[in-house]
């Protein structure tokens, strides 16, 4: 939450922060967010639970909706751009394999993700009244139309 406080107030932005706890909260989340111009979700679990009422929240409130997860975009948030889970699958399955094989889990390296996907629902874009840059689209991994 630093960084993004740092790189909103370097682009003059404000940022508000709202804690959701649980499904309840998500109505009062998105009230207490009134007059923001767009959204960043942080997921949990509970929230990948939500993520359709979030995407249903977020439209209803025409509120543009950046999330760090694919499934949200496909569940109508706007935008997504996170880590490839297929290769975090792949890669997962490989620690397994080195485990299995003897590994002592506290040896095996940590790793970040290397790859990553931007979706972009044109869908919620047409409904929110956004234009998406051609040039971004282009550079999507998926656009959902």
């Amino acid at each position: 939450m630093k960084e993004a406080e740092l790189a909103a107030r370097a682009l003059g932005l404000r940022l508000q922060f709202v804690e959701v706890r649980n499904p309840g909260d998500l109505d009062a989340g998105f009230a207490d967010a009134a007059g923001a111009q767009a959204m960043l979700v942080q997921t949990s679990t509970m929230l990948f639970a939500q993520r359709a009422r979030i995407a249903e929240l977020a439209t209803k409130r025409r509120l543009p909706t950046m999330v760090p997860v694919l499934t949200f975009a496909m569940s109508g948030c706007l935008m997504a751009y996170g880590p490839r889970s297929t290769d975090l699958y792949r890669r997962a399955a490989g620690y397994v394999d080195k485990i299995l094989k003897g590994a002592k889990p506290g040896d095996l390296p940590i790793e970040q993700p290397t790859k990553f996907e931007l979706v972009i629902n044109l869908k919620t874009a047409k409904a929110l009244g956004v234009t998406i840059p051609q040039s971004l689209l282009l550079r999507a991994d998926q656009v959902i139309e």
